[in-house]
């Protein structure tokens, strides 16, 4: 069978597109890999962590980073640390560029629990595990799970309240709804409120979270409680030490600091200050230090292959996550320095200067 010379040339200019296409494609999928298993580190045979944090606005979180980091490379590895400042979108930009970056593990703080999800899905993509620290990843199958027992956090702060008012008008001013751990202190505390509810004793006349856990808007939040009840509040569950100083200020304005307890949370400077003080009544002290090594030594094992040991499973709603609670230990005016002083977490000329 014969053929023009237009078909002739139409034969040649496709079998060229589809070697060129074929090149093409195979270079493109060289390169690809090359990216993966580059790090962009200076020893590539170092496991390489990646610490993403919600926010460094927090006093909080500035030890975290730094007990952290200190951890890894005493441990032999590499960290780059980067916060969102309470951005989704920019959280899922700082994974991503880490995952490009060539890290072996993701460890997040996130500011959304559900949103940061996607985190875990691009990071399985790319075989890097993800640990959730502190706060839980929900709806995802991240690997593993470090924090502290939150819902007993909850109830060490309803359990001082009640010892120094049992009965009464009680608000509840809760973190960011968006963030599991903020649902986890609310649970807990109700576990010991409920009981007296039932029995007429307390009554929850406010209760309400508080975005971003920005304390502007605890301060706002409280005012409206005080205002909605003619100032007759008897006690103040604050979810963190920083919504209890936003809580404390609406408090103050209304002349009722001191009169009324406020609980809190993280163990901030500035509220064992006023724990000294009288305006607030307690704090969870979360050893920070611990939490951050643990995390250091869990990342470095899952980026080596190493087995990791962990005491419980916490079910984000996808799975049930290989967790490790640590323990809260609350804190008084009369246990200051039996706690964060004596661990050093603070010294007593910064409480009591």
């Amino acid at each position: 069978m014969k053929r023009n010379k237009n078909q002739i040339n139409i034969f040649w200019i496709v079998i060229l597109f589809l070697f060129i296409t074929g090149c093409s494609s195979l270079s493109s999928n060289d390169s690809t890999k090359k990216e993966e298993a580059i790090k962009l580190i200076s020893d590539e045979k170092k496991p390489y962590i990646g610490f993403i944090l919600d926010t460094l606005k927090d006093e909080r979180w500035y030890k975290d980073k730094e007990l952290f980091e200190e951890e890894v490379k005493d441990l032999g590895g590499q960290v780059k640390t980067l916060a969102a400042n309470g951005l989704d979108d920019v959280q899922i930009k700082q994974a991503e560029l880490l995952i490009k970056e060539g890290v072996d593990v993701l460890v997040v703080v996130p500011h959304n629990a559900d949103i940061a999800s996607e985190i875990i899905d691009m990071a399985h993509k790319n075989k890097v595990k993800v640990i959730s620290y502190d706060r839980l990843i929900k709806n995802s199958k991240v690997d593993y799970y470090i924090s502290f027992d939150n819902v007993k956090v909850g109830q060490l702060q309803a359990s001082e309240l009640i010892k120094k008012k049992s009965k009464g008008n009680f608000a509840y001013i809760g973190g960011a709804e968006s963030d599991n751990n903020a649902l986890l202190f609310r649970q807990g505390a109700m576990k010991v409120l409920q009981p007296l509810i039932d029995k007429g004793d307390i009554r929850l006349v406010d209760d309400h979270y508080t975005e971003d856990w920005d304390p502007n808007i605890a301060k706002k939040n409280m005012k409206d409680a005080l205002n909605k009840n003619n100032n007759k509040i008897d006690a103040v569950i604050a979810a963190n030490d920083g919504i209890a100083e936003g809580v404390i200020e609406s408090l103050n304005s209304a002349g009722l600091a001191k009169k009324v307890p406020v609980s809190g949370q993280d163990a901030e400077l500035e509220a064992i200050r006023r724990i000294v003080k009288g305006t607030q009544t307690m704090s969870v002290y979360k050893p920070i230090n611990l939490l951050a090594t643990k995390s250091a030594e869990i990342a470095m094992k899952a980026a080596t292959g190493e087995m990791i040991e962990t005491d419980k499973k916490v079910n984000n709603g996808e799975i049930d996550v290989p967790s490790i609670l640590l323990e809260p230990i609350s804190v008084t005016k009369e246990n200051i320095r039996e706690t964060v002083i004596k661990d050093g977490y603070l010294t007593e000329k910064e409480v009591f200067e």
